[in-house]
């Protein structure tokens, strides 16, 4: 069968891999063309866009570059027209994708959501698009599940968060190794994962490397983004406490005493890759006034969201600053809150379900398309 998959950014890239590996194993006659990353690249199929191209952070930015995206809406078109596939699959994505879905389905095309757009966060009004447009959801949260079939009516399949298996199937960093291969000393390391994008890149290092004079027994290491290129990151360099690795964050998560995270994605591999963390969000100041008109969520971070309480503490906007990062940065390093911190990871990973959430949807997806 021939599958179209669309993802737009890195954790997509991530996930989509992982989903093509099963994809691959269960239809051993798998067509496979994509949107992604080099991870998605490196499982096989043909890539179309690599998303370091389409990823635009905030409202502002969307708007300043509308014509590129919809020029990439345009050119998606007509390449899945010539490809003619069985099924298109969508990674999260959703400003791009939903416009892909609902005209794939006008034209009689099959529309599989995996990983549910965040509608319970913002834009809610979605799931009329949704209910209409797409076929087969897949979700990956588990309050997810409950959102859509008790409050909207809408059936939806929970996989488990792909994240487990990430995780869990890769081997252990051996800390000695890591450390000699990419230059590190002997000091405890805090990880900075300062986003994917150039924009947020920026703003978020200036303020996590402003904390850096007060560790002094600590080395810092910059998680580089792999749609990044190294010469970026150079201006952030500026002495021998702060190091960068690039494409190796969970090796880097692996031999981590601690970590400053933009939120994301990454505050919930964080989690489970079982390392104290604080979250950090400053924004372009128009898009954080539309956003927080907008969003109505108690917490921004997964880890918070998922145990409905605040596990991790995150500091937002003007609470983003050296001076607050510092402290939170300081319990992180004690002992006791440590102890009590990994205690709510474990329970956290309990109520993110089992492993298999890739392959469970890639079998669910061959065995709607053979019905």
């Amino acid at each position: 069968m021939k599958y179209y998959i669309i993802a737009g950014e890195a954790s997509g890239d991530l996930h989509g891999s992982n989903l093509m590996k099963n994809i691959f194993k269960h239809d051993s006659h798998a067509e496979i063309r994509f949107w992604g990353g080099d991870l998605m690249q490196q499982t096989g199929g043909t890539l179309v866009k690599h998303y370091r191209d389409l990823a635009f952070m905030g409202f502002a930015e969307v708007i300043m570059n509308l014509k590129t995206i919809l020029n990439n809406i345009k050119f998606c078109k007509a390449d899945i027209l010539k490809f003619q596939p069985d099924v298109i699959i969508y990674i999260d994505y959703p400003g791009f994708n939903m416009r892909i879905a609902q005209w794939a389905k006008k034209i009689g095309l099959k529309n599989h959501y995996y990983i549910s757009p965040q509608i319970w966060a913002w834009k809610e009004s979605r799931i009329k698009a949704i209910k209409r447009d797409v076929d087969k959801m897949y979700v990956i949260l588990p309050f997810e599940k409950d959102f859509y079939e008790k409050k909207h009516n809408f059936p939806v399949a929970f996989v488990g968060h792909p994240l487990i298996d990430a995780i869990h199937n890769r081997p252990k960093t051996n800390p000695d190794f890591f450390k000699k291969e990419n230059g590190l000393d002997e000091r405890p390391v805090i990880a900075l994962l300062p986003g994917s994008r150039k924009q947020e890149i920026a703003k978020m290092l200036s303020e996590m490397l402003a904390v850096m004079p007060d560790f002094p027994d600590y080395q810092f290491v910059i998680a580089g983004a792999p749609s990044q290129e190294f010469s970026f990151y150079q201006q952030f360099l500026t002495n021998d406490q702060v190091h960068f690795i690039s494409n190796k964050t969970y090796d880097l998560l692996g031999v981590a005493h601690a970590a400053l995270v933009t939120s994301g994605t990454a505050t919930l591999e964080t989690a489970l890759f079982k390392v104290p963390e604080v979250v950090l969000y400053k924004g372009n100041w128009i898009s954080y006034q539309i956003a927080k008109r907008i969003i109505t969520l108690k917490y921004i971070s997964l880890v918070n969201l998922i145990m409905d309480e605040e596990v991790v503490t995150e500091l937002i906007q003007d609470d983003c600053n050296p001076k607050k990062i510092k402290t939170e940065l300081k319990k992180l390093l004690d002992p006791t809150y440590r102890a009590n911190l990994l205690k709510k990871y474990d329970a956290l990973e309990t109520r993110l379900g089992g492993d298999g959430a890739s392959e469970k949807t890639a079998q669910l997806i061959i065995a709607a398309l053979k019905e």
